[in-house]
């Protein structure tokens, strides 16, 4: 006579396995911190911790789940920003023409700045955002440094430009990328080319401008959007 051995029924299949929670909440945390990184950029910090999980398609509970509050929010996206300037400060110095290092590391830096409206914003809202950039300034100055003495040797660079100069020199563009930009989103592509041609060596080639300048009526719009009293 058959003995019916019992068997340990199955889980229900609505039920996840522990380390498909896990891997849903990571999907869900990186779908957050992109969609908080593009509106961020594009509208500043007036975003919501509302706006950010309907723009990542998840419930405004899970982005809570993951992030207290909107500060801890922009604390992340704000470490992701400056590890991605280590990386692209190491890419551009294993190029081995340390002009185009230069050239490509200069666009990478002026691009972010132009089309970010909320990382000088973060800067400010952070009180620790210089402690922070510390944690990864270890990787920049080096290879910076590194590039620069590299474009020196190869005569490409003209002399006396430093580190120091190349962050002065974003903050220029940044500046006029942020005063066009309710005209042309891609003007600051001219003034980074005018700049280029002022730190190049005499032996390298001038830049093309293959932006047009502002024309006059375009200054006095721009200047009416950049006065313009902002909205509380």
């Amino acid at each position: 006579m058959g003995v019916n051995r019992a068997t340990s029924p199955s889980p229900p299949r609505h039920l996840a396995s522990p380390r498909r929670l896990r891997a849903d909440a990571a999907r869900n945390q990186q779908r957050i911190l992109a969609a908080a990184r593009e509106l961020f950029a594009e509208r500043g910090l007036e975003v919501t911790l509302d706006d950010v999980a309907e723009a990542a398609k998840v419930g405004v509970g899970t982005v809570y789940r993951r992030f207290a509050n909107k500060r801890e929010l922009i604390e992340e996206v704000f470490d992701q920003h400056v590890a991605a300037m280590a990386e692209a400060t190491e890419r551009c110095n294993n190029n081995p023409d340390p002009w185009a290092g230069v050239v490509e590391l200069f666009e990478w830096a002026c691009q972010h700045m132009a089309g970010n409206r909320g990382f000088s914003a973060v800067m400010l809202e952070l009180p620790d955002a210089m402690e922070r950039f510390a944690s990864v300034r270890g990787r920049i100055k080096p290879a910076l440094q590194q590039l620069m003495d590299r474009a020196h040797a190869a005569g490409v660079l003209r002399p006396g430009i430093t580190g120091t100069d190349f962050f002065a020199m974003v903050n220029m563009v940044e500046s006029m990328a942020a005063f066009s930009r309710p005209i042309n989103p891609d003007t600051w592509r001219r003034y980074m080319a005018i700049v280029l041609d002022g730190i190049r060596a005499d032996t390298v080639p001038r830049l093309p401008l293959t932006v047009p300048p502002l024309t006059d009526d375009e200054v006095d719009q721009a200047k009416a959007a950049c006065f313009a009293p902002r909205k509380r």
